[in-house]
């Protein structure tokens, strides 16, 4: 029995040995940077900053959060005016949203 066992060992240690390893070799050519897009980021201002915070953390309690671009300012007026209720947000945090995602646009 332990013959067994033994040779069994032996013969794994064996397969696992003669596995191929990849080396790296000095001769590879750097890898490229990948290009990514470059996206003019908005500074906020605190006031921006705060409706950016009160529309992240009201809105995405209740639903997946939309990027402001994907509406027009138009689009989003009957939005935010819907969401105001269902969100039981004041008319000075709306405007602070209101604020915010227009800066995004």
């Amino acid at each position: 029995m332990k013959s067994k066992i033994l040779t069994l060992t032996a013969v794994t240690m064996l397969l696992v040995s003669c596995g191929t390893k990849k080396a790296p070799t000095a001769s590879t050519a750097p890898v490229a940077p990948a290009v990514t897009e470059t996206v003019k980021a908005t500074e906020l201002t605190p006031e921006l900053a705060a409706g950016k915070n009160l529309y992240e953390n009201s809105c995405a309690r209740c639903h997946k959060l939309y990027e402001p671009k994907k509406f027009s300012q138009e689009e989003w007026k009957p939005i935010l005016t819907r969401m105001q209720k269902k969100a039981h947000l004041d008319d000075t945090q709306m405007a602070s949203i209101s604020n915010y995602i227009t800066s995004q646009l």
